[in-house]
């Protein structure tokens, strides 16, 4: 497949010592502390705000108000704070306070991020009050020292996590005392002894401080190298280990980003951190499109059997349904798609869904189960038990002529190729019918088996089609503008472009159709010339809203009344 990416790898930033993300000596941190009347949020009843702005370990700047709220203060405040009603009497009410606070936030620049003890408690007054007063939130990244310090600290080294507490632990200059800018000061030197203690981690970015869990094991917290020289573009990522053999593949918008994730709290999966513990290098594909990072995915998970993907490492090993085509046919689960004159319909990942799409259409047709085969005019001495429960009319002994069983044929091929609304209805009815006699469980069995049934059936009406066409050009707005090309032939992702914008899109189509791989019809018709999965994915992105299909190189379509149509009933059973 060629490929045409917006942009490749060798043009992006390749300097493999970037930290992955803001390193901490860059952001400037607004440690902040208020002290309120007690009350809700939604009120912003704060009395004082105190802040202090420090960088590199530094001091770079502070903040205090008294802040008058305009009611007056409970005693149990005073007695907590020392603060009372006197005394914020003649000082500047929030809507004067706040925005003076929040020019002294602009002014540090940026990076910048907000510091607070229980910081849930004092960002929510500082959100609540630029609401009420109509202001622009500063909005920068939050760092909470309570929940730092339980990371990092546990109850053989401090009784609690108060501020108090901390900060004789890390032997504050300013003991807090309930006013906001000693608070303030006292929070600014728990940070920086949080701060050392990551340090010892490895901890060195702002984005690291933040996600920092005691639960990352260190050896992978140790693999965030693995993306530091990574390009941040969307595409494909596979981890490999030290003998250069893939562990896992996925795909993302951000490929650095979705990577440095992997070594954080954020990745809970308890098979990833056993992987990323595995993991010695990780290469990137840069993609132009989404779609064509899907297919990539897909490809090299067929190609690369990783051991850490849960999607199928076996994508073509299928089972399909077929009803065979015989004098007499009937139905069977074969593994191969032969171009014999039968019809089929999957494929199924499992026989078990195989067996009750089978079932399904015994329940509703009177096709023979036998495995024998029969001849023209059979004439054998017994039938089964089958015609004495009435589910077949006993070709075998020929009590059913070839012309009579073709009618019960033909109908379960319309239904399997056409529309197999006949079938809908019937299971639907006796669902309904076991429900009100309250057999819920017999009710889930014929659900399963229509809800498997549906799936085979659209299935191969989405795959075969687009399977037998030659070529098919199609287009979408890319997010940023322009427009993402796609060539498709036989069902296979054959090139992928992307038309910037403003251009005339039509010279990259030519081009694209020139440079696009050349793809072989398959050798049986039913088949596309990709793995299943791939086309697939193709088939639901050329139904997807906004794509625009530009040229088409064959007949590409599927029934009306085919598998398709009852989507919405098969998302129900599912």
């Amino acid at each position: 497949m060629t490929m045409t990416p917006i942009q490749s790898v060798l043009d992006l930033e390749t300097a493999d010592d970037r930290p992955l993300g803001t390193p901490l000596t860059d952001v400037t941190f607004i440690v902040v502390d208020l002290e309120t009347t007690g009350g809700a949020p939604a009120e912003a009843g704060i009395t004082e705000i105190g802040a202090v702005a420090v960088r590199g370990g530094e001091v770079v700047g502070e903040f205090q108000s008294l802040v008058n709220p305009g009611e007056p203060i409970p005693a149990f405040i005073t007695a907590l704070t020392g603060i009372t009603t006197t005394m914020v009497a003649r000082s500047p009410r929030l809507s004067a306070a706040l925005p003076a606070f929040f020019d002294f936030v602009r002014a540090q620049g940026r990076p910048v991020a907000w510091v607070a003890h229980n910081a849930s408690y004092d960002i929510s007054f500082l959100k609540a009050g630029a609401r009420l007063h109509d202001l622009a939130f500063p909005d920068h990244p939050v760092l909470d020292t309570v929940h730092l310090a339980r990371q990092l600290l546990n109850r053989d080294e401090v009784r609690n996590h108060k501020l108090s507490t901390l900060s004789t632990h890390f032997h504050a200059r300013t003991v807090p005392d309930h006013r906001a800018l000693h608070d303030a000061r006292a929070t600014v030197d728990v940070l920086h002894g949080l701060i050392e203690l990551v340090g010892n981690r490895g901890v060195v970015t702002l984005e690291e401080l933040r996600s920092f869990s005691a639960r990352v094991p260190t050896e992978v917290r140790a693999k965030r190298r693995l993306a530091a020289g990574l390009p941040s573009a969307p595409g494909v990522y596979v981890f490999r280990d030290a003998a250069g053999d893939a562990l896992y593949v996925g795909t993302s918008n951000d490929i650095r980003r979705r990577v440095g994730a992997y070594f954080t709290r954020a990745e809970t999966r308890a098979r990833m951190t056993q992987m990323v513990k595995l993991a010695d290098s990780v290469t990137p594909i840069v993609c132009a499109t989404d779609l064509e990072a899907r297919v990539r995915e897909v490809r090299i998970i067929a190609s690369e059997r990783p051991r850490f993907n849960r999607r199928s490492t076996r994508p073509n090993t299928h089972l399909w349904l077929k009803l065979t085509n015989e004098h007499f046919p009937r139905l069977s689960i074969v593994s191969t798609v032969r171009d014999d004159g039968a019809h089929y319909i999957g494929p199924f990942r499992s026989r078990v869904r195989a067996t009750q799409a089978m079932t399904a259409l015994h329940s509703v047709f009177p096709l023979r189960q036998c495995t024998q085969s029969l001849g023209a005019n059979p004439t054998r001495p017994s039938a089964c038990v089958l015609v004495e429960l009435g589910s077949c009319g006993a070709p075998c002994i020929g009590a059913q002529s070839k012309s009579e069983y073709a009618v019960v044929a033909n109908a379960v091929r319309h239904a399997l190729t056409r529309d197999p609304g006949t079938v809908v209805d019937q299971l639907r009815d006796r669902m309904l019918d076991l429900g009100t006699t309250e057999r819920f469980e017999e009710a889930g069995e014929v659900r399963d088996r229509l809800a498997a049934l549906l799936s085979g059936v659209q299935r191969v009406q989405r795959i075969a089609p687009l399977a037998a066409v030659r070529e098919v050009i199609a287009a979408q707005r890319h997010p940023l503008g322009g427009w993402e090309l796609m060539c498709i032939r036989h069902g296979r992702l054959a090139g992928s472009s992307v038309a910037p914008r403003g251009a005339d899109p039509m010279p990259f189509v030519a081009a694209l159709r020139a440079s696009a791989e050349h793809v072989s019809a398959p050798a049986t018709g039913l088949l596309p010339a990709a793995i299943i999965e791939e086309t697939e994915i193709i088939a639901r992105w050329l139904e997807s809203p906004g794509v625009r299909l530009v040229e088409v190189d064959g007949e590409w379509s599927w029934p009306v009344r085919g598998g398709a149509a009852y989507a919405d009933l098969t998302a129900r059973m599912a």
